[in-house]
């Protein structure tokens, strides 16, 4: 289900060319900054790669840029997002834009959408 080798090119080419935001937001979510969870960028899942993934919380981060507002993307961001909450995991969207204009209010939605309330996740 994870990392499938098939992505393995398109998983480094997306850490390779981050956008802005997933950049800034990834100084804040990198080395178990956040409350001691471990994120992970560009992982895939079944044929999806994620921007930011959280396996203790079963938790997805996704940055969205301009292209995510037409139509025929919020239609296929709907369909995956189903699929992967079907999964069991849980998915949180956020643009791009809120990134740099309310950081704290993301980290603090994130945090939010932990399952548990310790600050670092058991050994």
């Amino acid at each position: 289900m994870y990392n499938h080798k098939y992505l393995k090119e398109t998983r480094k080419e997306l850490r390779n060319n981050a956008t802005s935001a997933e950049a800034f937001l990834w100084k804040y979510l990198s080395k178990s900054k956040l409350r001691g969870r471990k994120f992970r960028r560009q992982q895939s899942i079944e044929n999806f790669v994620v921007d930011f993934y959280c396996p203790f919380e079963k938790l997805i981060i996704e940055l969205d840029g301009e292209y995510h507002n037409r139509p025929e993307a919020m239609e296929k961001d709907l369909k995956r997002d189903k699929r992967l909450e079907k999964l069991g995991f849980t998915v949180l969207r956020f643009e791009n834009k809120l990134v740099f204009d309310d950081l704290d209010g993301v980290l603090k939605t994130i945090s939010e959408n932990f399952k548990t309330t310790k600050s670092s996740p058991p050994s």
